[in-house]
């Protein structure tokens, strides 16, 4: 195994996506049953999303899905990725939190994006519009203060003020300025275009600032990661949430995930076919051996303290398999090894 490989952390990012002939409530216990699993295999962080109105996507509510899967697991560390800041009072997400932090003590990260609404009816819907994402920095500003008790209201974050819960930035544009300038870990993604994520990973390490939260610059890279025995079995599980990207691109509607043998015969206009051949590349696919040769460059690219895999699919049973060799190739069998701890880099510190 790689050193560069195992001396690296390794999370998952659940989006619970909805497959068609399943209900929304199949995909939220799918993320929680994916949680012991991950845990068990030794995976270092579980993080759920935020989306709304979307009708593949059943996480709308990501503090209340992490409090389902932080009381079904022990030990793997739970988190969001995240809670859309713009859509949110801070006072509330550090509420939120603060529950959280206080429940499970130890165990929860707290994951922040700045996007709003993805459609002008769900931005109507929470009172929000596009504009709302440029006070980013100052939402952020004013969540960590709740927890440090320095709201200049006079009014005290119970239970969150004097709990560390560690905060992570989003950073797509200029996300990693505002992760920088904050001192935070940063989460970047994703691995199809690493031209962008390499120039943000620059602009964060050149612009960090130390914190009360990091002392220097910790970057977790995102994106799809799908093993199996063979390239062409890794690369019909990567399938289905590239049907669905291409469908919603086309027709503004993110659809419940079809199963690969589905999407393999479907006709599909030009353009549909453009956008779905395009949603097949940039990611890492292939056998254990193959990943690990990617992964390898991967980090040794970024200097990535943490990769944070965000792979969906329809097959549940090729989704874990899939995790299962991730395990393997990363040596998280070992994780706990107290001698492997001693190798890690000062650098992995948050959470």
């Amino acid at each position: 195994m790689s050193s560069v490989i195992e001396q690296t952390r390794f999370s998952v990012l659940d989006r619970s996506r909805i497959r068609e002939g399943h209900e929304g409530a199949d995909a939220l216990r799918d993320t929680v049953r994916l949680a012991g699993e991950a845990e068990q295999l030794g995976y270092h962080r579980f993080w759920i999303s935020e989306h709304h109105g979307v009708p593949g996507v059943a996480g709308s509510a990501p503090t209340v899905l992490a409090a389902a899967v932080a009381a079904a697991t022990r030990t793997i560390r739970v988190g969001t990725g995240g809670v859309m800041l713009p859509n949110h009072r801070p006072l509330v997400v550090a509420e939120q939190f603060g529950v959280l932090e206080a429940l499970f003590p130890g165990r929860i990260d707290m994951g922040l994006g700045r996007s709003v609404g993805f459609t002008d009816g769900v931005r109507r819907a929470l009172g929000r519009d596009r504009d709302d994402a440029d006070d980013f920095a100052g939402q952020l500003a004013e969540l960590l203060g709740w927890f440090t008790g320095a709201s200049p209201t006079g009014v005290h974050a119970r239970p969150a003020e004097g709990l560390r819960v560690p905060p992570f930035v989003l950073a797509m544009g200029e996300g990693a300025t505002i992760a920088a300038h904050a001192g935070l870990p940063m989460v970047i993604g994703d691995l199809r275009n690493r031209e962008k994520m390499l120039r943000g990973i620059e602009t964060y390490r050149e612009s960090f600032r130390p914190s009360a939260w990091a002392s220097e610059p910790y970057v977790v890279v995102s994106g799809t990661i799908a093993v199996a025995g063979t390239l062409e079995e890794a690369r019909r599980i990567l399938l289905p949430e590239a049907w669905s990207m291409a469908y919603a691109r086309t027709r503004g509607s993110f659809p419940p995930l079809p199963p690969a043998e589905r999407v393999e015969s479907l006709a599909m206009s030009a353009k549909e076919r453009g956008f779905y051949e395009a949603g097949l590349v940039g990611h890492i696919a292939g056998t254990e051996e193959q990943v690990a040769g990617e992964l390898e460059s991967l980090i040794e690219e970024t200097g990535a303290q943490e990769v944070l895999v965000t792979t969906s699919t329809y097959d549940r049973p090729a989704l874990l398999d899939s995790y299962r060799r991730l395990a393997r190739v990363a040596g998280l069998g070992t994780a706990r090894n107290p001698a492997r701890e001693r190798q890690r880099p000062r650098s992995l510190s948050p959470g």
